[in-house]
Protein backbone atom coordinates (compact mmCIF):
# COMPACT_ATOMS: atom_id res chain seq x y z
CA UNK A 1 0.00 0.00 0.00
CA UNK A 2 1.24 3.48 -0.83
CA UNK A 3 0.41 6.53 1.46
CA UNK A 4 0.01 9.84 0.08
CA UNK A 5 1.87 12.53 2.70
CA UNK A 6 -0.81 13.13 4.61
CA UNK A 7 -1.32 9.21 5.40
CA UNK A 8 2.28 9.07 6.33
CA UNK A 9 2.15 12.34 8.32
CA UNK A 10 -0.69 10.72 10.47
CA UNK A 11 1.24 7.31 10.33
CA UNK A 12 3.91 9.29 12.06
CA UNK A 13 1.79 10.86 14.85
CA UNK A 14 0.88 6.91 15.66
CA UNK A 15 4.57 6.41 15.59
CA UNK A 16 5.29 9.35 18.26
CA UNK A 17 1.78 9.32 20.21
CA UNK A 18 1.69 5.86 20.65
CA UNK A 19 0.26 4.06 22.80
CA UNK A 20 -2.67 6.72 21.79
CA UNK A 21 -6.84 6.68 22.18
CA UNK A 22 -8.92 8.07 19.15
CA UNK A 23 -9.75 11.38 21.26
CA UNK A 24 -5.77 12.39 20.90
CA UNK A 25 -5.77 12.32 17.12
CA UNK A 26 -8.79 13.56 16.25
CA UNK A 27 -7.28 17.18 18.42
CA UNK A 28 -4.06 16.58 16.74
CA UNK A 29 -5.43 15.75 13.01
CA UNK A 30 -8.50 18.49 13.68
CA UNK A 31 -11.55 15.66 12.98
CA UNK A 32 -14.68 15.86 13.82
CA UNK A 33 -14.58 12.68 16.21
CA UNK A 34 -13.88 9.73 17.24
CA UNK A 35 -15.66 7.82 14.46
CA UNK A 36 -14.16 10.04 12.05
CA UNK A 37 -10.63 9.01 13.11
CA UNK A 38 -11.73 5.56 12.94
CA UNK A 39 -13.15 5.77 9.35
CA UNK A 40 -9.49 7.39 8.51
CA UNK A 41 -7.73 4.43 10.02
CA UNK A 42 -9.74 1.43 8.80
CA UNK A 43 -9.62 3.12 5.18
CA UNK A 44 -6.21 4.93 4.53
CA UNK A 45 -3.76 2.83 7.10
CA UNK A 46 -5.94 -0.25 8.09
CA UNK A 47 -2.40 -2.61 7.53
CA UNK A 48 0.01 -0.23 9.83
CA UNK A 49 -1.92 0.29 12.68
CA UNK A 50 -3.67 -2.04 15.38
CA UNK A 51 -5.31 -1.91 19.09
CA UNK A 52 -3.40 -3.97 22.05
CA UNK A 53 -5.32 -5.26 24.89
CA UNK A 54 -6.47 -1.89 26.25
CA UNK A 55 -8.14 -0.84 22.82
CA UNK A 56 -5.77 1.61 22.39
CA UNK A 57 -3.86 2.50 18.82
CA UNK A 58 -0.11 1.57 17.98
CA UNK A 59 1.45 1.19 14.80
CA UNK A 60 2.84 -1.98 13.14
CA UNK A 61 6.70 -2.96 12.77
CA UNK A 62 5.84 -2.54 9.19
CA UNK A 63 4.61 0.73 9.69
CA UNK A 64 7.65 2.16 12.15
CA UNK A 65 10.16 0.48 9.43
CA UNK A 66 8.49 2.64 6.44
CA UNK A 67 9.08 5.53 8.67
CA UNK A 68 12.27 4.72 9.23
CA UNK A 69 11.95 4.82 12.66
CA UNK A 70 13.85 1.82 12.95
CA UNK A 71 16.83 3.84 12.52
CA UNK A 72 18.25 3.10 16.14
CA UNK A 73 16.39 6.44 17.59
CA UNK A 74 13.07 5.67 19.34
CA UNK A 75 11.22 9.17 18.84
CA UNK A 76 8.38 9.91 21.96
CA UNK A 77 6.12 12.40 22.49
CA UNK A 78 6.79 14.08 25.69
CA UNK A 79 8.14 17.06 28.18
CA UNK A 80 10.67 18.28 30.08
CA UNK A 81 9.45 16.02 32.90
CA UNK A 82 9.73 13.41 30.53
CA UNK A 83 13.40 13.97 29.76
CA UNK A 84 14.45 14.61 33.21
CA UNK A 85 13.24 11.60 34.35
CA UNK A 86 14.87 9.82 31.71
CA UNK A 87 17.98 11.41 32.37
CA UNK A 88 17.53 10.18 36.37
CA UNK A 89 16.83 6.61 35.33
CA UNK A 90 19.61 3.89 35.23
CA UNK A 91 20.34 1.95 31.43
CA UNK A 92 18.73 -1.04 30.79
CA UNK A 93 21.50 -3.48 32.17
CA UNK A 94 21.30 -1.85 35.72
CA UNK A 95 19.43 -2.33 38.70
CA UNK A 96 16.26 -0.57 38.08
CA UNK A 97 15.28 2.12 40.66
CA UNK A 98 12.38 3.39 42.93
CA UNK A 99 10.45 6.67 41.89
CA UNK A 100 11.85 7.98 44.81
CA UNK A 101 15.33 7.77 43.31
CA UNK A 102 14.10 8.94 40.65
CA UNK A 103 12.40 12.30 41.91
CA UNK A 104 16.11 12.81 43.64
CA UNK A 105 17.64 12.27 40.26
CA UNK A 106 15.63 15.15 39.21
CA UNK A 107 16.05 17.01 41.99
CA UNK A 108 19.60 17.39 41.22
CA UNK A 109 19.01 19.29 37.94
CA UNK A 110 17.67 21.77 40.09
CA UNK A 111 13.75 21.02 39.51
CA UNK A 112 11.28 19.82 41.98
CA UNK A 113 8.12 18.51 40.48
CA UNK A 114 6.77 16.12 43.12
CA UNK A 115 6.32 12.92 43.51
CA UNK A 116 3.17 12.22 42.07
CA UNK A 117 4.56 14.26 39.01
CA UNK A 118 7.57 11.87 38.91
CA UNK A 119 5.34 8.60 39.47
CA UNK A 120 3.13 9.98 36.80
CA UNK A 121 5.90 10.67 33.87
CA UNK A 122 7.55 6.93 35.00
CA UNK A 123 4.14 5.48 33.72
CA UNK A 124 3.62 7.71 30.95
CA UNK A 125 7.11 6.11 29.11
CA UNK A 126 6.37 2.60 30.61
CA UNK A 127 3.30 2.95 28.18
CA UNK A 128 5.21 4.49 25.80
CA UNK A 129 7.42 1.18 25.99
CA UNK A 130 11.14 3.26 27.18
CA UNK A 131 11.06 2.61 30.47
CA UNK A 132 10.54 -0.87 31.75
CA UNK A 133 8.95 -1.00 35.53
CA UNK A 134 10.34 -3.93 37.31
CA UNK A 135 8.50 -5.28 40.42
CA UNK A 136 10.59 -5.63 43.49
CA UNK A 137 9.55 -5.11 47.21
CA UNK A 138 8.40 -1.79 45.33
CA UNK A 139 7.63 -1.16 41.43
CA UNK A 140 11.03 0.11 40.26
CA UNK A 141 12.47 1.33 36.76
CA UNK A 142 15.12 1.48 34.46
CA UNK A 143 15.33 2.55 30.88
CA UNK A 144 14.80 -0.28 27.99
CA UNK A 145 16.76 1.27 25.54
CA UNK A 146 20.41 3.47 26.06
CA UNK A 147 19.47 6.99 26.65
CA UNK A 148 20.87 8.50 23.61
CA UNK A 149 18.88 6.45 21.62
CA UNK A 150 15.58 8.32 22.65
CA UNK A 151 14.39 11.83 21.73
CA UNK A 152 11.68 12.90 23.47
CA UNK A 153 9.64 15.52 21.70
CA UNK A 154 7.26 18.31 22.49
Amino acid sequence: MTLDEQARERLADIVELQPTKNGTLQDRWGLAGGSEVHRYLEDELGEYYYRDEDSLIRATPEAEALLGADDGELIVAGTELHRRVLDALPEPDATSQSVVATLQGVRETGSDPGVDAVRSALHELVDRGVVERVQRTVPTFRRTTERDRIVVED
